[in-house]
């Protein structure tokens, strides 16, 4: 009798070690389950910081490159129609010149759309629309499952007997993404 009063007390300290145990892991893996879920939110939102930068970029190079192509064939026809209207007054030579310019113009944008007839500068902005739109969803994904592994973590350190543990060893509810202020207006990308 005396050994079966040592072994129910003994009994239970050992239930109560391996409930603590079972809890207190369990406790440990849907807290690091949510912190490689807020990983992967950082890796969306820094891929949308640098797609952002390079992209923009890329596009103001390309946009760059053809407006002052643009620019120069504009001058360049507007020196030629100028020189037409005065060819009497200035002479051939200068019609001349200007046509020659306006040639030279032209070919360095026939040669651009020539050598990329793919690089336009619409299909760049569409492509920035593009990747933007699916950086903000992978964003969205991201926040969600961030959102669903809080949930869970939540629901662990509330719930008993794993409350007791969480609250023994630090384990404290986390935030979940909610929106922010403004976040029901659209952003505007501006080019300028």
């Amino acid at each position: 009798m005396k050994r079966l009063g040592l072994i129910i007390p003994l009994a239970l300290i050992a239930l109560f070690g391996l409930m603590a145990m079972f809890s207190y892991n369990g406790l440990v893996s849907v807290d690091e389950q949510a912190e490689k879920t807020w990983g992967n939110v950082e890796t969306e939102y820094q891929r949308r910081f640098d797609l952002i930068d390079n992209l923009v970029e890329t596009v103001k190079g390309y946009a760059d490159f053809e407006k002052s192509t643009l620019v120069e064939v504009t001058q360049a026809r507007a020196a030629a129609f100028g020189a037409m209207k005065s060819v009497d007054e200035n002479g051939i030579e200068q019609f001349q010149v200007a046509q020659n310019r306006l040639g030279v113009a032209m070919r360095g944008m026939l040669g651009y759309s020539e050598q990329y007839p793919d690089l336009k500068a619409n299909k760049n902005f569409l492509e920035l629309q593009a990747q933007l739109e699916g950086t903000e969803n992978r964003i969205a994904f991201s926040r969600e499952k961030y959102n669903e592994s809080v949930e869970v973590y939540n629901k662990k350190v509330r719930k008993f007997p794993s409350n007791i543990m969480a609250g023994m060893f630090g384990f404290e509810k986390r935030e979940m993404f909610s929106s922010s202020e403004g976040a029901d207006v659209a952003p505007k990308v501006n080019f300028k």
